[in-house]
């Protein structure tokens, strides 16, 4: 059997392994990887180069701070007191996530900055309602990584660049409208799917929140926040550096105890998230997300291209950066293969798909995004287990392959009308 098939077939029998035998999975994948490397001819490099420094520090970075935040209380009543302006309005809490996961990386840092809170706040919220932290995560992710594409952002300039590369311009607006249109629509679909409509929670403790007052030590660790921020935007601080930073400043003035902050950092999820990603690296490197790529490129119409090129985009960001491969590689092709699937097929509409392929599969517990909301969840949680992550892990994968589904249904019927009216 060909090394990339094969791969694929390991890769998928991994995840349902470990999610029958109720296992780590990121423990099953390293085990695997280690006779998957020798199985097609590579060396433990190519596995152990796969294990992200970057990611970790990321995630340990984050959920350190975050912990520490958490053990003021500062996180639990702010969570508390959005919930109390929302009153009996429930349904007013996902878009008002919506809108501030938007604004956060619209007003110019780009959605980095943004999943450092977003997630962390959105599982909080969840919490104090009763609705599914999973769901909040996702809604408000959907809205960071609209935001994302607002003519102010890092992302706004690599795409800005790539476009003109291949001899078009002013393209934000409309990748902008297109982000816009199909992250609502997943956020509702997700609000519908967990069934958000249906809860209905008490809210006499968010009520009585709003007269609570924030203690001292809670707006130290809350400004911590804002440091964070301010190292990652101004400073161009990695974000999992920056926020370990601010965690030891705060640790070092004793907002929190390091000691206990450290004990309960969700390991596991840790664990998971880069074993599973050191063996889709070398999935990646047999062929197997290319296989699955162009597989799906020898089926392009002029009614399905650009929902390939989204869901092309999606597969690529699982295992590379979308700022820095994604949007580079995917963006400059979009002109070309307009023209040589020919039809009305507008390059620009090709291009808010790729957008959006490479934002919203960040969604997957394999990338940024997932991971940030099982590290919320794993903080947040009480009782938090394995199984419960586990399940957590499935959850998020399904809802990639959701996001995936709602880029291949919005762009094959909207983003060229859109893209006509707006870049015609």
């Amino acid at each position: 059997m060909r090394a990339d098939i094969l791969s694929l077939i390991i890769f998928i029998a991994v995840i349902i392994l470990a999610f029958v035998r109720k296992n780590n999975i990121g423990v099953l994948a390293l085990a695997v990887g280690i006779i998957a490397v020798r199985l097609f001819g590579l060396s433990d490099k190519n596995l152990l180069s796969g294990v992200s420094s970057s990611m970790f520090v990321t995630l340990f970075g984050i959920t350190l701070l975050f912990e520490v935040i958490n053990q003021t209380g500062a996180l639990d009543l702010m969570a508390k007191k959005i919930v109390g302006l929302a009153g009996n309005k429930l349904w007013l809490v996902p878009i008002a996530l919506y809108i501030a996961g938007f604004v956060v990386s619209g007003v110019g840092p780009g959605a980095v900055p943004a999943l450092a809170i977003i997630p962390a706040l959105g599982v909080a919220v969840a919490l104090q309602i009763g609705f599914d932290p999973i769901m909040l995560g996702l809604i408000g992710e959907a809205g960071l990584m609209a935001g994302r594409m607002t003519p102010i952002t890092p992302e706004a300039a690599i795409i800005e660049a790539a476009a003109e590369g291949a001899g078009i311009s002013n393209v934000m607006p409309t990748i902008l409208a297109c982000q816009t249109l199909v992250t609502v629509i997943f956020a509702c679909v997700t609000w519908f799917a967990f069934k958000g409509h249906k809860v209905k929670a008490p809210l006499d403790s968010a009520a009585k929140a709003q007269t609570e007052k924030f203690s001292t030590k809670q707006i130290v660790a809350l400004c911590g926040i804002l440091a964070m921020l301010i190292l990652i935007i101004f400073v161009n601080v990695n974000i999992g550096l920056a926020a370990l930073f601010v965690a030891a400043l705060l640790i070092v003035f004793r907002v929190a105890d390091d000691g206990v902050c450290i004990k309960k950092l969700p390991w596991g999820t840790i664990c998971m998230v880069l074993g599973v990603g050191a063996l889709l690296d070398v999935v990646n490197a047999v062929g197997g997300i290319d296989l699955l790529s162009t597989g799906i490129s020898k089926v392009m119409t002029p009614a399905t291209a650009t929902p390939i090129m989204g869901v092309s985009a999606g597969f690529l960001s699982l295992v590379s950066s979308a700022l820095g491969v994604v949007y580079p590689t995917m963006m400059p092709m979009a002109p070309d293969i307009a023209a040589q699937v020919g039809g009305n097929v507008n390059p620009v509409a090709m291009m808010a798909a790729v957008g959006a392929g490479g934002s919203l599969a960040g969604i997957s517990p394999m990338s940024t995004g997932g991971a940030l909301i099982l590290a919320a969840l794993g903080t947040s949680v009480k009782d938090w287990d394995k199984e419960k992550e586990s399940k957590a892990f499935m959850k998020l994968l399904v809802y990639c392959g959701v996001s995936l589904v709602c880029i291949i249904v919005v762009s094959a019927l909207l983003y060229n009308p859109v893209a006509n009216l707006l870049h015609g």
